[in-house]
């Protein structure tokens, strides 16, 4: 999210960041009752916390808010800006309040984003480095895959010549960059000396399970009993071949020691937060980790986190498969709203969003419609929050608000971008008004765990998406087969699709109803504990854009550039 307020120019968000007076990460973590010799400091402001300092019962009696978004336009609608200003806000009006978020992968801050720790007056910092190397979890992440890929290789070298070696490896290598290129590749060439000829391919780290798991682990030994669980493989007779029978588990969770660790930063008004773990919500879970949550749960009275892309994406899976599989229950849900995405949604080309267009605004706003609709029968007490930038005109504003409020929901407009805490105190003050009277209701989940598997992505489907008919490809019949005999039919679902719409079709737009889905392919990620349904095209290995923001990153007198 990126504005000017007036006809100066808007510093950027490199500018502000570099500005802002941080406190040392000690002072910070003092401040929130954490010992700074406990702290593990990452350079002057950044810091890992030990897990001690998780406290179950302060967990259950604070107010965790879940920010959500409508389905964005390709720049975004300001989700994480929203998450920052709402914690933001709430300590302006005297709250004890933290912001847990994920850290921005390298794939998308080089690739269209250029940077993903919010923006202007209410961003995560130090900035460039959360969005660059940080406390180098992904690297570790990374290289945690990576040593379970080359001692697979091993292992299936090793016993080339022996009834031990496996039929078929589903294990992939990852990287933290956009590269369509690695999608599928071939490994081993050059002669017996260098492995075994083999079709192999990269997807992007923050599809990896290890990054999946990690986020939702609870402490080190579970966290290496979900790595023992992944499925690397299967034998000639089909049983599957994991982490536990590659005989690693214990060397793989040496890697993640310290990953597995929250990380604490702060905004830039000084105020807690905590960044850790990144999964995509297009391909992966698309929430911070369980830990990070309850550790800033545990130190804040209240605490703000988001889930990626639109609610039919990342809030669906936060509620579905982070609250069911850690606990966690949110007290209000915040749905983000731009007048731009609504537009598009509305039929608006992408180019043509910031110009006056109250109609369009009035078609696309069928797709907030669905996104409230869907968060109330989560049981989730909704908020919208509107970004709004300076093209907004006053007619199409004043026509949302009175919308949103007939509808029965609170509106609130965000102005933190601009003016920080102060200008998200309207948004803190009916958060805690919608906590203390109206809080959300216990989660009313979208399927039985109990469902068969193919039951589960058909609930998901129709429920959230509106599909008409959900069709499955012969590979993902097969696999419902193999799955269930393996005891993963328990698992929940994991639906990987495109983010931009409520179908599998990308140009599918706004709030479509009684469309089919296919699902070409399933798979188990048996270590994080749910399984992924593929849906339409979506890659777990982006590539980049025509005009990558990596041609604007640079180095000006020692200075970042291009990272905003």
């Amino acid at each position: 999210m990126s504005t000017e307020t007036s006809a100066a120019k808007f510093p950027s968000d490199i500018e502000i960041s570099r500005a802002t007076k941080l406190k040392p990460i000690a002072q910070i973590a003092s401040n929130i009752g954490i010992d700074p010799e406990d702290i593990i400091p990452y350079g002057k402001y950044k810091a890992k916390v030990p897990l001690s300092y998780i406290n179950e019962d302060k967990v259950k009696n604070s107010n965790l808010i879940l920010v959500t978004a409508v389905t964005p336009n390709k720049a975004g609608v300001g989700k994480t800006v929203t998450s920052v200003s709402a914690s933001l806000g709430l300590n302006y009006i005297g709250k004890n309040a933290a912001v847990a978020l994920r850290e921005p992968s390298l794939g998308p801050c080089f690739g269209m984003k250029g940077g993903a720790a919010g923006g202007g007056y209410a961003q995560v910092l130090p900035m460039d480095e959360i969005n660059l190397h940080f406390t180098g979890d992904f690297h570790a992440i990374t290289c945690a895959n990576n040593m379970i890929a080359a001692l697979l290789d091993n292992y299936q070298y090793q016993n080339r010549k022996s009834d031990k070696g496996l039929e078929r490896i589903v294990w992939r290598r990852v990287l933290d960059v956009n590269d369509r290129s690695l999608r599928n590749i071939v490994t081993g060439l050059g002669g017996t000396g260098n492995g075994i000829p083999t079709e192999a391919g990269f997807d992007i780290t923050t599809a990896s399970e290890i990054m999946a798991l990690l986020c939702l682990a609870t402490d080190l030994n579970d966290l290496q009993a979900r790595i023992e669980r992944i499925v690397l493989g299967y034998r000639y007779d089909k049983t599957p071949f994991t982490v536990k029978d590659l005989g690693v588990a214990e060397a793989i969770t040496v890697l993640l020691k310290d990953a597995i660790l929250p990380n604490l930063v702060q905004t830039t008004e000084n105020t807690t937060a905590f960044v850790h773990g990144g999964p995509f919500a297009n391909i992966a879970h698309g929430c911070n980790s369980v830990i990070a949550t309850k550790m800033a749960l545990s130190c804040n009275d209240y605490v703000v986190t988001e889930s990626g892309f639109g609610s039919d994406l990342g809030a669906e899976k936060f509620l579905d498969i982070k609250c069911r599989l850690s606990g966690l229950r949110p007290k209000a849900t915040v749905i983000v709203v731009t007048t731009g995405a609504l537009k598009l949604h509305g039929g608006v080309a992408d180019a043509s969003i910031n110009q006056p267009n109250l109609e369009a605004m009035k078609t696309g706003i069928a797709n907030l419609q669905r996104h409230i609709e869907n968060m109330r029968n989560f049981g989730q007490s909704v908020v919208v929050s509107f970004n709004r930038f300076k093209h907004d005109t006053d007619e199409e504003v004043n026509y949302l608000k009175d919308w949103v409020e007939n509808f029965g929901v609170v509106f609130a407009i965000n102005n933190a971008f601009a003016k920080g805490g102060e200008g998200a105190a309207d948004l803190a003050q009916k958060l805690v008004e919608v906590i203390e009277k109206n809080p959300s209701k216990d989660i009313n989940f979208t399927y039985d765990l109990e469902d068969p598997i193919p039951v589960k992505i058909e609930k998901i489907a129709k429920k959230i998406y509106r599909a008409g008919e959900v069709t499955f490809s012969q590979t993902a019949e097969n696999k419902f087969k193999s799955y269930t005999k393996n005891g993963w039919a328990h698992l929940p679902i994991c639906i990987a699709k495109t983010q931009y719409s409520f179908s599998d079709d990308p140009k599918n737009i706004n709030a479509p109803s009684g469309f089919g889905i296919h699902i070409r392919d399933i798979v188990v990620n048996a270590g994080a504990g749910f399984i992924v349904a593929i849906a339409g095209e979506i890659m777990r290995m982006p590539g980049l854009p025509e005009d990558p923001q990596a041609f604007r990153i640079k180095l000006v007198d020692g200075e970042i550039e291009g990272l905003s």
